[in-house]
């Protein structure tokens, strides 16, 4: 999907643009959501199998269409599990990767073009094993036999063919669930109701800013503030608190599924954003990268794995983490107990 085309749905979807286009996709979108409820019958009664792999397998995903904070989810939870004695394994679908072989080991130096760019960033911010490939239980298995002794699929959660022990669904706080229509009519790829089925919801909001999460908006859920942290000289490796760009003029970068997060993140940092929205998993070019004047550039941390070859001494990755209150932090670990004691 190219720019424009991504931008204008996005501007239907989440925030009310040509309604009248909305309504003339209802069709498609009744269609759609009888696909989905057949399809999750089928695996219910047993007439699409289900896989159990040997390790305890916890998926990650989402209802909606667009960036809700899942992967940078996957990575804390990943560092989480980890720091508590756990061999993780991450697997993922590799979008927009072109390996001819699948499942596909992944590692920090991997070519992003043969196994998508999150596939390599999972790799580098976790240093968990990482699989690659559009078979989500090959995958699982691959990351067994490398010694991962608890899965995370990342995107998984329509992924039913493998057995899952947790269920974690991640929303975005700003945006929640659109004009709560199914696709191609709205961003949902599941009812709002499935939400219920899941083990916990985590609503990711942003530090900069009130919050403009009503305290009902998802009952239940837990909350996680997205941080930006600091920014990383592609370049140099330098590494400077994002401080250190407060006040000035900066281009901003994003091919994520919602990049007026990363504007707005900015924004709220006290940076002056001249922001260039691209498509989620854009690959970048040189003209991309390229910008009037000498003012810096920041880009996501999954832009800057596409094109570290192309960067300059004005380009800059900018770091984000997650931050959970104590009694969320609690729940957490009280989901995450049983399969790590087991």
């Amino acid at each position: 999907m190219s720019a424009s085309a991504d931008s204008f749905f996005q501007g239907v979807w989440y925030q009310g643009r040509a309604r009248w286009l909305s309504w003339l996709l209802a069709p498609l979108s009744w269609l759609f959501h009888l696909i989905v409820f057949a399809r999750r019958a089928a695996f219910r009664a047993g007439l699409l199998p289900s896989v159990r792999v040997s390790r305890p397998v916890i998926v990650i995903g989402n209802i909606t269409v667009g960036g809700t904070g899942k992967t940078p989810f996957t990575i804390w939870l990943a560092n989480e599990l980890q720091s508590r004695g756990r061999s993780v394994g991450i697997v993922l679908r590799g979008y927009g990767g072109r390996s001819s072989v699948w499942p596909r080991d992944v590692h920090p130096d991997t070519p992003w073009e043969e196994v998508g760019d999150e596939a390599v960033l999972l790799a580098q911010s976790t240093g968990a094993i990482v699989v690659a490939g559009p078979d989500r239980v090959a995958d699982a298995r691959r990351a067994i036999e490398r010694g991962a002794d608890i899965v995370l699929s990342d995107d998984g959660l329509q992924h039913y063919r493998l057995v899952r022990d947790r269920e974690i669904a991640v929303i975005d706080a700003r945006r929640l669930f659109g004009n709560g229509r199914m696709l191609p009519a709205g961003p949902l790829r599941e009812p709002q109701r499935r939400l219920a089925e899941v083990d916990l919801t985590v609503v990711t909001d942003r530090a900069n800013g009130a919050s403009q999460l009503p305290d009902n908006a998802v009952p239940g859920a837990a909350r996680a503030v997205a941080t930006l942290i600091e920014a990383v000289s592609l370049a140099s490796g330098e590494r400077v608190p994002l401080e250190h760009f407060r006040g000035k003029r900066v281009y901003a970068l994003a091919g994520i599924g919602n990049p007026e997060a990363f504007f707005e993140g900015l924004r709220g940092a006290g940076i002056d954003v001249v922001g260039r929205a691209l498509p989620d998993h854009a690959q970048l070019s040189a003209e991309e990268l390229s910008f009037p004047g000498d003012e810096p550039v920041l880009m996501t941390e999954k832009d800057a794995v596409k094109c570290r070859a192309l960067a300059g001494p004005r380009h800059w990755a900018v770091r984000l983490g997650l931050v959970f209150a104590d009694e969320d932090s609690k729940r957490l670990g009280s989901l995450l107990d049983p399969l790590v004691r087991g």
